[in-house]
């Protein structure tokens, strides 16, 4: 069994700074692809940032030059370095990973159970 749990959200003002952790554990053979996504009230669930194995980022371009994804692959974490919040970026965040366990020859993704994130003043 796999499971992400994530931390760091909560509430911050505008132009404020978070830094989301997600941490993968369970039977895990590899991990390929992890990210995060975000889903605001009454929105869809949309991409935020994805981070590659081999460190290559990805970002969605409302959150480019202000937010930076990284990970540390011998720990199985990934995290998200949020600066210059604006009240548009409040909303749940969810990590997800591509992971292989021990017991598969193939990848599935796997999502954490999110952490709010709220920008107000």
């Amino acid at each position: 069994q796999v499971h992400l749990v994530e931390s760091g959200g909560g509430l911050v003002q505008p132009g404020g700074s978070l830094r989301l952790s997600c941490a993968a554990s369970g039977s895990i053979f590899s991990i390929n692809d992890m990210g995060w996504n975000r889903q605001a009230p009454g929105k869809q669930r949309e991409l935020v940032a994805a981070i590659t194995s081999g460190g290559r980022p990805n970002y969605a371009d409302s959150v480019k030059g202000r937010f930076t994804i990284s990970r540390d692959n011998a720990k199985k974490k990934v995290y998200l370095q949020m600066n210059s919040l604006k009240p548009e970026d409040t909303a749940v965040y969810y990590c997800n990973a591509d992971i292989r366990t021990s017991s598969s020859l193939y990848y599935y993704k796997y999502w954490g159970q999110g952490t709010q994130v709220t920008v107000s003043s």
